[in-house]
């Protein structure tokens, strides 16, 4: 089997191991934790006697590729729990031997390349010498197992291809990528903040960011009342007992915050919207006739996420969800399917996303809810729907939710970058955990099916993708300020504030540079801030009542008229 026919995660992990061996090389008294193959390459945790530093990359890294040139077998072997237990005590590995108690078996399995050894159930490439091109990227702290209350370790994270071409365009990427931090670019751009006086992951929206999320939340709101769609609002905490009855409390418990007490009845802080939406599907008896119903709300939840997991906007404890909740009878499905991946690729498409992929995740193996009758009807009605479409797709098998199969649309961003936002998934438990019904054509109770969905994900972490997606720079009709009022002398800063005014009442978002500061100074500054247009005003301006305008993108545009910049602006609307 060829490097080139191994699947990447296979070439990763045995990467990850190639690490380990070079690191204990390095530090033979190295306790090793866990190295998984992950999206963008694979990472190593270590119990190190020091903290390591850029030379010690550079260092391990041509280990490992003196390792890979040696082309060593990967072995595997199995060994009863206590040979496992004994050669865990021997080379001192109390990370490993956590895991085997965790995993409880009575037969383990070993990889073997060279001299190194390591607890793992594989697969990995046949010899070291398959793995192709492997790059270190960085270090970082990593609480084992994801808790505060465990030891800190350090993660060397790195990234590993077939040959070297590729591996220099993912490099290029990633490069690109860090140009693109909405991190970097959210600061600079006084987008938003995160304050450890608030709290972790939880975010602070400024006045120009916040002007960018109600423009995503208006034509979200228009997009959805156009769809036939009607908007709920539902409240932010609910009692025990409607988590109980959801399931939230005995599969989801570990990612709620705790409880409060309030008049002698425990209520929590909610980490999604749906058992709402159901409470008010059962306020009153509905008919067939009445169905569809499709419901959406943009519902902020709070979820407990461990403080090494948040990551800017991406990874937060509290964010709002585009959620829709669609009840329908089983002849109505298909054409509901339908409905909703139109409408979420029409949306996508606005925020200029036009690649993606989709995957149909089919019925868990082990835990799943429902007959596997009504699996295989709901799977079959969502194929049906995104094959009528005529659009391409990839099974994913055993992907689905345990309530339901589901469907998943992965966007790609302008470096070329997946990211998973929207979602389609049928749901077998809820209707029936609340005991949902409608009265049928024949005058009996019957069960409506239920569909949850999300074409955004959320609104924060969408924002982050968009600020990398953009590079920082809105389109127009997203973009917090549109045109910058440049004044070449202050005699002009009242002709400038009577244009912002007439631009405004247009519906124009505009800012006037009143600074002492150079023209030349004054079109820079503009530009760092990435606003779409300048519109620059001297005499001559003043005199003609017109406008020198350069375009952010485009450069010099010429003299336009008051009536011409509004065009301009107005007509970049997504509408």
């Amino acid at each position: 089997m060829s490097k080139e026919t191994y699947p990447l995660s296979t070439i990763r992990h045995s990467a990850s191991h190639v690490l380990a061996q070079a690191v204990q090389k390095k530090f033979p008294d190295a306790k090793l934790a866990i190295g998984p193959a992950i999206d963008e390459g694979f990472y190593y945790d270590f119990d190190l006697p020091r903290t390591l530093t850029p030379e010690d990359l550079v260092e391990i890294e041509a280990d490992m590729k003196q390792i890979i040139s040696e082309k060593q077998v990967f072995e595997q072997s199995d060994k009863s729990r206590e040979e496992t237990l004994a050669i865990i005590q021997d080379t001192k590995q109390d990370y490993k031997k956590e895991i085997v108690d965790d995993l409880d078996l009575d037969e383990y399995s070993f990889y073997t390349n060279g001299p190194f050894s390591d607890l793992c159930r594989g697969p990995h490439v046949a010899h070291t010498g398959e793995i192709g091109a492997v790059k270190l990227l960085r270090v970082s702290g990593a609480y084992w197992r994801g808790s505060e209350d465990k030891a800190m370790l350090q993660r060397i994270y790195g990234t590993a291809f077939t040959n070297e071409k590729q591996l220099r365009i993912h490099l290029k990427r990633l490069e690109e990528a860090k140009k693109r931090d909405h991190r970097v670019l959210g600061k600079e751009q006084d987008l938003f903040s995160i304050s450890e006086d608030v709290g972790g992951g939880l975010i602070m929206w400024h006045p120009k960011g916040a002007k960018i999320r109600y423009l995503i939340e208006e034509f979200w709101r228009k997009a959805h009342f156009d769809a036939d769609y009607d908007l709920l609002y539902s409240p932010h905490i609910g009692k025990s007992k409607l988590w109980e009855t959801s399931g939230h409390l005995d599969f989801y418990k570990e990612n709620m915050f705790a409880p409060v007490d309030i008049e002698n009845s425990t209520y929590y802080v909610k980490p999604m919207n749906c058992p709402f939406h159901i409470d008010i599907y059962k306020d009153r008896q509905w008919s067939y006739r009445d169905l569809p119903l499709r419901w959406a709300e943009l519902g902020t939840v709070y979820r407990y996420e461990r403080s090494g997991t948040l990551h800017g906007l991406m990874r937060v404890r509290g964010f709002t969800q585009d959620d829709a909740h669609i009840f329908c009878t089983p002849e109505q499905m298909n054409e509901e399917v339908q409905v909703v991946i139109k409408l979420c690729l029409d949306v996508l498409k606005t925020f200029q996303f036009t690649d993606y992929k989709i995957y149909l995740s089919t019925r868990p193996k082990d835990k799943y809810v429902g007959e596997i009758a009504e699996w295989d009807t709901a799977e079959a009605a969502l194929k049906k729907s995104i094959e009528e479409l005529g659009i391409k797709y990839e099974v994913d098998e055993g992907g689905g939710a345990f309530y339901g199969p589901k469907i998943d649309i992965k966007i790609e961003d302008a470096i070329g970058r997946q990211w998973q936002c929207s979602t389609i998934q049928f749901d077998f438990n809820l209707p029936e955990r609340f005991d949902l019904t409608y009265i049928g054509s024949d005058g009996q109770k019957h069960r409506p099916y239920m569909i949850h969905r999300a074409l955004l994900g959320s609104v924060e972490r969408f924002f982050g993708i968009l600020i990398e997606h953009y590079a920082g720079k809105f389109p127009t009709w997203l973009a917090p300020i549109q045109v910058k009022i440049l004044a070449i002398h202050e005699s002009g800063h009242d002709h400038c504030k009577a244009l912002a005014t007439t631009l405004k009442k247009a519906g124009c978002r505009v800012e006037v540079d009143f600074s002492s500061e150079k023209l030349g100074y004054k079109i820079r500054e503009a530009r760092n801030e990435k606003v779409p247009y300048m519109a620059i005003i001297g005499k001559s301006e003043i005199e003609e009542n017109t406008i020198s305008l350069r375009s952010r993108d485009d450069g010099d545009q010429g003299s336009v008229s008051v009536d011409d910049l509004i065009a301009t602006l107005t007509k970049s609307s997504p509408e």
